[in-house]
C-alpha cells in the first residue's frame, strides 16, 4: 500500500491566531529562542499499488486545502516511518 502525505498550511500573508497562541505560551515554559510558530494539518491518503501523485494533487487541490488561504505540499511515504520525501512541486 502506498501512501502520500498531505501538508496543508496557511499561506504566509495568512494571521495564524492558533500559532500565535503557541509561540506566546512558549516563554512560559522556557522556551525564549523560538521567534514564530505556524500551524498546520497533515494528512496521509493511502493508495492500492503505486501512489499517484496526480491524483493525490487534486484532492488536495479540490478537498482538502482551501486555496485562497491554503498552500499544500506533496509527499511519499517512505515505508511504515514518519519519514518522507518530497514531491515534486506543483506546475
Amino acid at each position: 500500500m502506498a501512501r502520500v502525505v498531505v501538508d496543508v498550511m496557511l499561506k504566509p500573508e495568512i494571521l495564524d491566531p492558533q500559532g500565535q497562541a503557541v509561540a506566546s505560551a512558549l516563554p512560559r515554559l522556557g522556551v525564549d529562542d523560538v521567534t514564530s510558530v505556524r500551524i498546520g494539518r497533515r494528512i496521509e491518503i493511502e493508495f492500492a499499488g503505486e501512489p499517484d501523485l496526480d491524483r493525490a494533487r487534486e484532492i488536495a487541490d479540490k478537498l482538502l486545502a482551501n486555496p485562497v488561504i491554503e498552500d499544500f505540499a506533496l509527499h511519499i511515504a517512505e515505508g511504515d516511518s514518519q519519514e518522507s520525501q518530497p514531491a515534486e512541486a506543483p506546475a
